[in-house]
């Protein structure tokens, strides 16, 4: 059964630090914490993290995910290939918390050489911080949802 604060963080090889460091961060704020990225520099496929933690996610095993690579764009794309998945890549707080209080973003992408390590943590911290507010845009969601068939 799934907690109400379990969330996973990945990354590429080249963000481990910041990773690291954001999923200290997160544990600190009461999430369970499930860190599945790499933990050796030896050259990985962003893709495979990205969609490694989105699957975690579109089952339910965990909230919400935290996804790192230089860009925080390839890791994200990967990720909203898996159904039911809304990644969105933020380098500022305001689009972190307009993703989840309007887009029911259940992921959030961070570009690590684009962000220094204070400015991420402050992102997470909006990101987490906010809720999806409905009415509107959860109709608005409902349109850009892909159709069976």
């Amino acid at each position: 059964m799934t907690t109400s604060k379990r969330i996973v963080i990945s990354s590429d090889h080249a963000d481990i630090p910041l990773r690291q460091t954001i999923a200290e961060h997160v544990a600190q704020q009461g999430w369970e914490v499930i860190d599945i990225g790499p933990t050796t520099p030896e050259s990985t496929d962003y893709p495979v993290h990205g969609k490694a933690a989105a699957e975690r996610v579109a089952s339910g095993d965990c909230q919400l995910g935290i996804i790192v690579c230089g860009t925080g764009q390839g890791i994200m794309m990967a990720a909203n290939k898996v159904k039911g998945i809304r990644c969105g890549v933020c380098s500022d707080t305001f689009s972190a918390r307009m993703i989840r209080q309007h887009n029911d973003a259940n992921m959030l992408s961070l570009g690590a050489r684009v962000v220094g390590k204070g400015l991420a943590l402050d992102i997470v911290d909006a990101f987490l911080a906010a809720e999806f507010e409905g009415g509107r845009h959860a109709t608005r969601m409902e349109m850009i949802e892909p159709s069976e068939g």
